[in-house]
């Protein structure tokens, strides 16, 4: 990755600075965009960039221009637990909104650039949601779905221009978005909190574990490696024999 930028959004924490940690130990260069301001720190301490910026808030992402990077990573993400008929409204467009346009409207930034270069990887954290659906969670089932659709349309067109699109499909990852829907999975659930893991999360994949974020960064680090070149709109997952039943 010397040489090599990446941008890299819900870089303050969890998926995203895992991914941001692993890029800079690989060499690249980081521009990291979260609306935490705490995304400054992992940016100086990397020798990064930071933006601070709501991905939710369209003529935010506007706002950014044109955007010179080598490698897009689409992580940012929110969730929000509730059945279709208690889901309100505002959530759900707030999720589609983060979650799929942004990844759109970014990827339509640094496209042009990739397109000059000959090369370009566009990287876009989906979940086993993308593949699966599980009660509750319509905004974010709806979103990764979604967000599966846009990396094939994005392969097809930047696939002869050099630049590839795939998407990355972890099971739940020991994140603090994960540790919120513990929480709310058991208030909907009118279980305990210890119980929601072993009870609801872990009962579809064969392996009875959460996914570190690091696993997932060595996923994405993958993806850019000459070994990957060939890999396009297609979904690496990570699922632990989740999609397999």
């Amino acid at each position: 990755m010397q040489g090599r930028t990446a941008l890299v959004t819900g870089a303050a924490s969890g998926i995203g600075l895992a991914i941001a940690e692993a890029f800079h130990r690989a060499g690249a260069g980081l521009v990291l965009l979260d609306r935490d301001p705490s995304v400054a720190e992992p940016a100086e301490r990397l020798g990064g960039t930071a933006h601070v910026v709501d991905l939710a808030d369209r003529d935010a992402i506007l706002a950014l221009g044109r955007l010179d990077a080598d490698v897009l990573v689409n992580v940012a993400g929110v969730q929000h637990v509730a059945p279709v008929e208690d889901f309100p409204p505002e959530k759900f467009a707030l999720i589609l909104a983060l979650m799929l346009e942004a990844p759109f409207l970014l990827s339509r930034a640094v496209l042009p650039g990739m397109y000059e270069r000959g090369w370009g990887r566009l990287i876009h954290v989906s979940s086993a949601h993308g593949l699966r659906a599980s009660p509750y969670k319509s905004a974010y089932v709806s979103a990764k779905h979604g967000l599966e659709g846009l990396s094939k349309v994005l392969a097809l067109e930047a696939g002869p221009k050099g630049v590839t699109s795939n998407t990355i499909c972890p099971a739940y990852v020991r994140t603090p978005l994960v540790e919120k829907q513990i929480a709310d999975q058991a208030r909907t659930h009118g279980i305990g909190e210890d119980e929601v893991i072993e009870k609801i999360m872990l009962t579809q994949p064969a392996i009875k574990r959460l996914i570190e974020p690091s696993e997932v960064a060595a996923a994405a680090l993958w993806l850019c490696d000459d070994a990957a070149s060939f890999q396009n709109g297609s979904a690496l997952v990570l699922d632990g024999g989740w999609s397999a039943r």
